[in-house]
């Protein structure tokens, strides 16, 4: 069994590219009061530099970034029809529980310099 998991990644990653991946959680927390803006913008920063950590254990945090923003733009869209059903508040009251956890449970995984499990 591997205790550690950073032993399946083969390359170091560069230390500005730690700092991107925070900023991008910092980005995507903003998002929830600023309207989303800053979330494209963490995108953009996402895959633009995603081949620069290609191969370290930051490319699980820039995976598991592209893939919360992907789910909140689809759901924040579901969101939006059901408005028309009176239910958009609720829709939207889980995604932000659910984009909160996942900026949480990223950054402190960060902070302890280790990847995340994306299933």
């Amino acid at each position: 069994m591997n205790d550690n998991p950073l032993e399946s990644f083969s390359l170091e990653p560069a230390p500005n590219d730690r700092k991107l991946v925070m900023l991008v959680y910092i980005l995507q927390g903003l998002g929830l009061v600023t309207g989303g803006l800053t979330w494209v913008v963490g995108a953009m920063v996402n895959y633009l530099k995603l081949d620069s950590v290609r191969g370290t254990w930051l490319e699980s945090h820039f995976r598991w970034q592209i893939t919360t923003f992907w789910y909140a733009l689809l759901w924040w869209v579901v969101g939006l029809v059901l408005w028309l059903l009176m239910l958009g508040g609720v829709a939207w009251m889980i995604l932000t529980i659910w984009v909160i956890y996942r900026i949480v449970k990223g950054a402190l995984r960060l902070s302890d310099n280790l990847p995340i499990q994306i299933n």
